[in-house]
C-alpha cells in the first residue's frame, strides 16, 4: 500500500518495536546473507504450494512487471496459482536480497572513495528490491484475500519483515541517512506520500462540504414525512451526514491502495468491548431511539418527567435538554425519561381551565351562575366548541363553591386562567356578590348560666 510506507530513515527509531513484533511470528535470521533460512520453503508451507493446473503466465512471475499490471494479472489466478507465484516470488526477492547483501559486505570491507561507490551500488539494489518487494506483496495479499493457508501467508508476510529489520540493524547511519534521503526524494516513495497525505485532506474537506449538501438535501425530503417528530428528523440528518462522510472516506482510501478490510475487523472488536464499558450510554441510547419512535413528546413541548417539569429544548442520543419556566437548564438522561411516567402537558391542541370560585351561602346562586356565564362567554380566547363547564359544585364549611371549566387552546392556557381570576373578582365586587373566606362562628355562654345548668 502507498500510503503505508514508511521511511527506512524511520526504522530505526521503531527497531526494539518491530523487533519485539516480528519475533513471536518468526524469528530474524542471525544474518542477513542467509535469506534463504528466514522463511519455510514453499513445499513446508503446505499443500497449497504445490504448482497445480496449466504453468503461470510468464508476466506474472516477471521481475519488470509492473505492480499495476501484476495487480490484474493476478485476478484470475485460483489459490493454487497464487501460492506457486508466491514461492516463485520469494525465489526473486531471495536473489536480489542476496545482491544487497554482497554489497552491504563490500561497504563494510572498503573505505576511501569505494566506499562511497559501494553505497551507491546498495542504494540501487535496494531501490530496485524495493520494486521488486512491492510485487511480492500484491502476490501475498491476492493470496490471502482468496484464502490462502494462514500460516503459509505469515510465513511469507515474516520473511519480508525479518529482511528489513536485520538490514537497519546492521546496516551504519550514513547508509541509512542515504536510503532515507533517496526515499523522501523518490517519486513513488516520500513524494508519493506526500501526495496521498495531501489528497486524503482535500478529500475530507470535499467530504464535509458535500455531506452538509447531502444533509440539506435530506432535511427537505424528510420534513415532508407525515407524522415525524422533530426530534427524529434531527438525528436522521446527524446519522445522514456522518454516513456520508465515513462513506466517502472508506472510498477515498480503498482509491490509494489502503487495505479497509482489517478496519472492519477492529471496529468490531472495539464494538464489542465498548458494548461492555458502555452499558449505561447504551441504554440512554436505546431509550432516545424507543423516544423518538414513539414521540410521547417533540421539542417545544411542556413536560413534566418524574417530577421534572419544563418545555423541550433539544434532544440527542443519549440526553433530553429540558428548560424551565425560570430559564434553569436540565439534562435529563434518556434512560431516565423512558423509565419514568411523562406527562405531555402541551400534547394536545386544546385543554380545559379547571376554576372554582365560591360566594357566600346568603347570595344567589342564579345570579352568580348567570354572572360567571357571561365572564366566560365574553372572554376572547375561550372556545365556543366544546362548551364550558359551569356548575354549582361544593357546599363549603364557608362558602358555596362553583366550578368554572371552559376549553381554549393548549397556548392560551395560563392567559385565561389569570384572565378569568381577575374577572371573576372584579365582577363579583360590583354586583355585590361576596366570596367568603374560611370563618367559624363562636357561641360564648355566661358563667352564671353555665352554673345552673351544672346544678340541674
Amino acid at each position: 500500500m502507498r500510503i503505508l510506507s514508511i521511511p527506512l530513515a524511520l526504522c530505526l527509531l521503531i527497531l526494539p518495536v518491530a523487533a519485539q513484533d516480528a519475533a513471536p511470528t518468526a524469528p530474524p535470521p542471525a544474518a542477513a546473507t542467509a535469506p534463504a533460512e528466514r522463511a519455510a520453503p514453499p513445499e513446508e508451507a503446505g499443500a497449497e504450494a504445490e504448482p497445480s493446473g496449466p504453468a503461470l503466465p510468464a508476466a506474472v512471475t516477471d521481475p519488470t512487471t509492473s505492480t499495476k499490471e501484476l495487480k490484474l494479472r493476478l485476478l484470475p489466478l485460483t489459490k493454487p496459482e497464487l501460492a506457486e507465484a508466491a514461492a516463485a516470488w520469494l525465489g526473486i526477492v531471495k536473489a536480489k536480497t542476496q545482491e544487497v547483501s554482497d554489497a552491504m559486505v563490500a561497504v563494510s570491507e572498503s573505505s576511501g572513495e569505494a566506499t562511497d561507490t559501494q553505497r551507491e551500488r546498495v542504494a540501487t539494489l535496494t531501490a530496485e528490491r524495493k520494486a521488486l518487494f512491492d510485487n511480492y506483496s500484491e502476490v501475498i495479499r491476492a493470496w490471502e484475500l482468496k484464502g490462502g493457508d494462514p500460516a503459509a501467508v505469515a510465513d511469507y508476510k515474516a520473511y519480508q519483515s525479518a529482511i528489513f529489520i536485520d538490514e537497519v540493524r546492521t546496516s551504519d547511519l550514513a547508509t541509512l541517512f542515504d536510503r532515507a534521503v533517496d526515499w523522501l526524494t523518490s517519486a513513488d516513495g516520500g513524494g508519493e506520500l506526500l501526495v496521498d497525505i495531501i489528497v486524503i485532506m482535500l478529500a475530507i474537506g470535499a467530504l464535509i462540504v458535500a455531506a452538509g449538501m447531502v444533509r440539506r438535501m435530506a432535511g427537505r425530503g424528510i420534513s415532508r414525512v407525515p407524522n415525524l417528530s422533530k426530534l427524529l428528523q434531527a438525528f436522521l440528518l446527524v446519522a445522514i451526514y456522518w454516513a456520508t462522510i465515513a462513506v466517502g472516506l472508506m472510498v477515498v482510501l480503498s482509491a490509494l491502495g489502503v487495505d479497509i478490510t482489517p478496519l472492519f475487523a477492529i471496529v468490531g472488536g472495539a464494538s464489542f468491548i465498548l458494548a461492555f464499558a458502555l452499558q449505561d450510554t447504551l441504554s440512554n441510547l436505546a431509550a432516545g431511539l424507543m423516544i423518538m419512535i414513539n414521540r410521547p413528546f417533540d421539542e417545544g413541548d411542556y413536560v413534566d418527567i418524574g417530577g421534572t417539569a419544563g418545555t423541550v429544548q433539544k434532544m440527542n442520543i443519549v440526553s433530553t435538554t429540558v428548560t424551565t419556566p425560570d430559564n434553569q437548564i436540565i439534562l435529563v438522561p434518556n434512560g431516565k425519561v423512558w423509565g419514568n411516567i411523562i406527562t405531555n402537558v402541551t400534547g394536545s391542541a386544546l385543554r380545559r381551565v379547571d376554576l372554582v370560585f365560591g360566594i357566600g351561602y346568603s347570595d344567589s346562586v342564579a345570579k352568580a351562575q348567570a354572572l360567571l356565564e357571561t365572564i366566560v362567554a365574553e372572554h376572547p380566547l375561550t372556545l365556543a366548541d366544546p362548551a364550558a363547564t359551569i356548575r354549582v359544585h361544593a357546599l363549603g364549611e364557608s362558602s358555596v363553591d362553583f366550578i368554572v371549566r371552559p376549553w381554549v387552546k393548549s397556548a392560551d392556557y395560563w392567559a385565561v386562567y389569570w384572565d378569568l381570576t381577575r374577572a371573576v373578582k372584579e365582577r363579583f365586587d360590583e354586583a355585590g356578590i361576596s366570596i367568603p373566606f374560611p370563618q367559624r362562628d363562636v357561641h360564648v355562654h355566661p358563667a352564671g348560666a353555665a352554673t345552673s345548668l351544672a346544678a340541674e
